[in-house]
């Protein structure tokens, strides 16, 4: 996702983000993993659920983009961040939680399912995942070089597989009403 080392295109993007952030979704969140709990938050983009979860949790922040990960060090100095691809999740540290808001929107169906199997192999035992996507079963878009994918229900319960368990799963509003679909599923033993 190369489109995001241009810190112009980091620029517009958080102009385009301006009023939208993870809250409800943390919400659902705090009513399964305990505070104190280590989250990892894949693509981590300007921040903003990365404070949310830094309220509550041990956040970790990541992202592809070298330019998100220096914009927020600005402002946040002390902020514990990794340069991570949310495909390959390339780190020996490990997880009570993975967390991202309309991340993986961005992966082919192969590279969901390699996401997936690198999820759980950095959380601890029985730790969560918490996704959002853009729900729907139309076919994948391309703007600017992103892909922009949507789910249906049952190609989220098929994620699962036998690594994780659904706990729970729903549509939401973020723009418009059912645009969005919150995952949350548990590691298995």
């Amino acid at each position: 996702m190369a489109y995001y080392d241009d810190r112009d295109h980091v620029r517009e993007y958080i102009t385009m983000a301006e009023g939208y952030d993870g809250a409800q979704l943390i919400e659902v969140l705090k009513r399964h993993l305990p505070a104190g709990s280590t989250v990892l938050e894949l693509g981590m983009g300007p921040g903003k659920d990365l404070d949310l979860l830094a309220e509550q949790y041990r956040a970790t922040g990541s992202d592809a983009s070298r330019a998100f990960l220096d914009l927020y060090r600005k402002r946040e100095p002390q902020a514990d961040l990794l340069l991570l691809d949310a495909r390959t999740i390339d780190t020996v540290l490990r997880f009570d939680c993975i967390y991202s808001n309309k991340v993986l929107i961005h992966l082919t169906e192969a590279e969901l399912d390699e996401s997936m199997r690198r999820q759980a192999a950095v959380l601890n035992d029985r730790g969560y995942v918490m996704h959002s996507f853009w729900c729907g079963d139309k076919e994948a878009e391309e703007h600017h070089g992103l892909r922009f994918s949507y789910h249906t229900e049952a190609e989220l319960t098929r994620l699962a597989g036998d690594l994780f368990e659904v706990v729970e799963m729903a549509r939401y509003r973020e723009m418009d009403d059912g645009d969005s679909i919150y995952l949350l599923m548990r590691k298995g033993e």
